[in-house]
C-alpha cells in the first residue's frame, strides 16, 4: 500500500505544470471528445509506465541492495533538482491530431513521456519499492489525478497556478523521498 500511496502521491505533484499536463490542456483545447482523451493518456500512461517500472526492477537486481538504496536516493535528489526547472510544450499543430482524440492522445502522451520527469519517477519508485503492479497504478492514478481535471476543464489556464511555489514543493517532496531511502 506505500507503494500505491506514494507512486501516486508523488506523481500527481510531480506532474503539475510538466509538458504531459501542458499537453492535456492543449489536446482539451483542440478536440470536443474529453473522453477519447482521459483514455488516450490512461493508456498511454500504462504503457510507458509499466515499462518504466520493469526497467526499475530490472534494474535493481544488478546491485546490491546497499548500492541500490544509495543509486534510489541520488535519484531521487536528482529529480528535485529537475522538477525545479519549467517545461514547455510545443504549440504548432501535431499531424498526429488529422487521426482523431484518442489516437492522437495515445502517441503525443505516449512520446511526451519518454525520458520525462515523472517517467524517470516511476523507474526509480519501482527500484525503490519492488512493487510494479502497486507503482504502475500509483503512478497512472497520480497522471490521472493531475490531468483529468485539466482535461475536463477545457480551456482552464495553467498559468493561474502558483508553478514555482508547485514545482519547489515537489522538489522537497523528492528531496524528502531521497532523505527517507538514505535512513530506512
Amino acid at each position: 500500500m506505500e507503494a500505491l500511496l506514494a507512486s501516486t502521491f508523488t506523481v500527481a505533484i510531480a506532474e503539475i505544470g510538466d509538458k504531459t499536463q501542458l499537453l492535456a490542456l492543449l489536446l482539451a483545447a483542440r478536440f470536443k471528445n474529453k473522453t477519447a482523451i482521459i483514455l488516450g493518456i490512461l493508456l498511454a500512461t500504462l504503457f510507458n509506465h509499466f515499462a518504466a517500472a520493469w526497467i526499475g526492477q530490472w534494474a535493481i537486481d544488478w546491485v546490491s541492495p546497499e548500492v541500490a538504496r544509495y543509486l534510489v536516493a541520488a535519484s531521487f535528489f536528482a529529480i528535485a533538482l529537475w522538477v525545479l526547472v519549467p517545461d514547455k510544450v510545443d504549440s504548432e499543430e501535431s499531424r498526429f491530431y488529422q487521426m482523431g482524440p484518442f489516437i492522437a492522445t495515445f502517441i503525443l502522451f505516449f512520446i511526451a513521456e519518454m525520458g520525462d520527469k515523472t517517467q524517470i519517477a516511476t523507474v526509480v519508485l519501482s527500484a525503490k519499492y519492488d512493487a510494479l503492479v502497486m507503482v504502475v497504478t500509483g503512478t497512472t492514478l497520480g497522471m490521472l489525478l493531475a490531468n483529468v481535471p485539466v482535461v475536463l476543464a477545457g480551456h482552464f489556464s495553467a498559468e493561474k497556478l502558483p508553478l514555482n511555489w508547485i514545482h519547489r514543493g515537489c522538489a522537497v517532496l523528492f528531496a524528502l523521498l531521497g532523505i527517507v531511502t538514505l535512513v530506512y
